[in-house]
């Protein structure tokens, strides 16, 4: 039996010495798309950048597994106003993706180079590759952002509301590409604040905050429908 990609066991998380998340325990398998969600405050991008390495738990640990290494893993943050307004190409984003895999070279080889282009046709922007990204739309950069973590791996991929400030046109779209992400057999993490699309996208759920649960969509939906009757039945 294969092993998890990610295990998490007893991960306690926090930070100013505020304990946010105590005793969390989950798996994350191959080909699984895991949507977090819960309360603001509830530590979903906290525990993301756990996931990551980019900070250290409380107390716990997080192990991968199933062969995966950490520069196997593409992560999509949330952009900053800075950053959409980056000066440079949109070929250069997404190239800037496969920096992880150089090691000392000074520059990318024809493999990196070549991925930096399907991934650009594989998320519909290679069209855009000479354009300044600074000048793209919203949803645009959206794209180039997801082929720039498609350039950093192809087997698991974070995303922290991927789809945050977009119309719903846009959003849709985006929600198509990491579907099909999904179903091609990249493993999806993803952060949302939206439990509908949620539901309607995802295999399995990790909800934080007031409650917690980890189990599979549909455990998820009959868990939130018992939960509805029985506060029906305290208020009837």
């Amino acid at each position: 039996m294969p092993q998890p990609q990610i295990l998490c066991e007893n991960l306690s998380l926090g930070y100013e010495g505020e304990t946010i998340v105590k005793d969390l325990s989950f798996a994350v398998e191959a080909g699984m798309y895991l949507c977090i969600v819960g309360e603001n405050g509830a530590g979903k991008s906290t525990l993301m950048k756990t996931l990551l390495g980019l900070r250290a738990p409380l107390s716990g640990r997080v192990v991968y597994g199933d062969g995966l290494k950490k520069r196997d893993v593409g992560y999509l943050s949330q952009q900053t106003d800075v950053q959409r307004d980056f000066p440079a190409s949109v070929r250069e984003i997404v190239l800037s993706g496969c920096q992880g895999r150089m090691g000392l070279r000074p520059f990318y080889n024809r493999d990196e180079k070549e991925t930096a282009e399907r991934n650009m046709a594989r998320m519909g922007v290679a069209e855009l590759a000479d354009r300044c990204y600074r000048d793209l739309s919203g949803g645009q950069q959206q794209r180039v952002l997801l082929a720039r973590a498609l350039c950093a791996a192809e087997k698991l991929l974070f995303l922290d509301e991927p789809v945050s400030g977009l119309d719903p046109t846009v959003t849709a779209d985006m929600y198509r590409i990491i579907g099909e992400l999904n179903q091609a057999g990249v493993t999806i993490i993803m952060i949302t604040h939206d439990v509908a699309e949620a539901l309607a996208c995802a295999t399995h759920i990790l909800h934080l905050g007031s409650r917690f649960f980890f189990g599979t969509r549909d455990d998820y939906l009959r868990e939130m429908r018992d939960a509805a009757s029985e506060k029906e039945a305290r208020t009837a």
